[in-house]
Parts: C-alpha cells; structure tokens; sequence
C-alpha cells in the first residue's frame, strides 16, 4: 500500500498518492495547502469581485479578499518513498463542476469544517460519502471559536460511523502534516477492507 518494491533490485520505488483538501467557502483550504507543501504551492486566487458578493457568503469572514477559482496545488513528502500530491478545491457551489475532475483517482480527502460555519461542509461531506471516497474531517480552531469534542462534530455532520474528526491548525505545518497521515492510515484501511470484500 505506502511502497513498492523492484522485482530486479528491491529498492523501493517511490510512491505518489492523491490527496484533495476541500470545505466550505473560507475554510482554509488555500492556507492549509500553503503551509504544508514542500514547493511552492501552486493557487489560483482571485479578489473578491462585487458582484461575487451576492453568491459568496462572506459573514464572518471579514478579512477575506480572494477565493480560489480552480485549485491549489502543492506536495509534501510524508517519508521516504512516500509522497502526497495536495489539490485544493474551490469551495463555493459555481465551481463544483471542478470536482468530479479532481477527484479522479485521489486515495482521499480532507474536509476543512469551522465550527462558526459547520453547515458549509456538509456539501463536500456528502460528496465524498456518496462517492465512496474516505475521508477526515479536520476542525480548523479559529481563534475566537468555540471548540467542540469531535463525536459533538460527528454527530452534528451525521458522519458514518469509524469516519475521523480531528482538531488542527491550517495555518500550522505540523498540525497539517499530522492531519494528512492520519488520512492515508484511514483510507488505507479503508481500501484494504474493500478490496478483501471485492475478492471474498
């Protein structure tokens, strides 16, 4: 699953996996990308528009200038041998035929969620459920607030049962990174499972 070995030299070959980083509008995506990536990350922002202000919701979000207008891009590597490709969706709904394009292939997802805004991530959280795609979903602590406990997060998302809500800092790299291992550990367990079933 993390690594492949050459039949010729048993060295490991390194491995690449897909990871989308998608929420509601604002979230933090971009930020999050941004903080863990390795390179320079690659975005797609532009400023907010007048006009975009009758479809974006934008309460809460007072100092938010840009929206991302078809992805960012970045990579970490997780160690050695083993390597994560970041694509962060758009979040709001006019942009959502950007998805299925980015979804193809992804091992998983992360969905971002402030709990100012929980509602905002029901969208990707039923995207990634219908679509069978594992995912976490990562709490962002803005500060000012209110910190939930995770099953208070579950269950207010109704997230299938054993689907990972963890707390994290998108403005942090450690914090990001953690979040990122903790979703290839779940979706590779996940995979695994599905693919005893397909040949049981």
């Amino acid at each position: 699953m993390v690594s492949e070995h050459s039949h010729d030299t048993g060295e490991t070959t390194p491995l690449a996996l897909k990871i989308l980083v998608a929420g509601g509008f604002g979230v933090g995506k971009t930020t999050m990308v941004g903080a863990v990536s390795e390179i320079k990350p690659l975005r797609t922002e532009e400023l907010l528009s007048e006009a975009g202000r009758s479809v974006d919701d934008t309460e809460g979000l007072d100092h938010k200038v840009t929206t991302t207008v078809a992805m960012d891009f970045g990579r970490i590597t997780i160690r050695s041998g083993l390597s994560l490709y970041l694509f962060g969706t758009p979040g709001q709904d006019r942009f959502w035929f950007l998805w299925d394009e980015l979804s193809q292939g992804a091992l998983g997802a992360v969905v971002l969620a402030d709990t100012r805004r929980l509602e905002d991530c029901f969208p990707a959280v039923d995207y990634f459920e219908h679509r069978h795609i594992p995912f976490v979903v990562a709490v962002n602590c803005f500060t000012g607030s209110r910190t939930y406990a995770a099953q208070d997060v579950s269950r207010a998302l109704d997230l299938d049962s054993g689907t990972p809500v963890v707390l994290c800092d998108a403005r942090d790299r450690d914090s990001g990174r953690e979040v990122l291992i903790r979703l290839v550990e779940y979706a590779g367990r996940m995979h695994t499972a599905r693919l005893l079933e397909s040949v049981g």
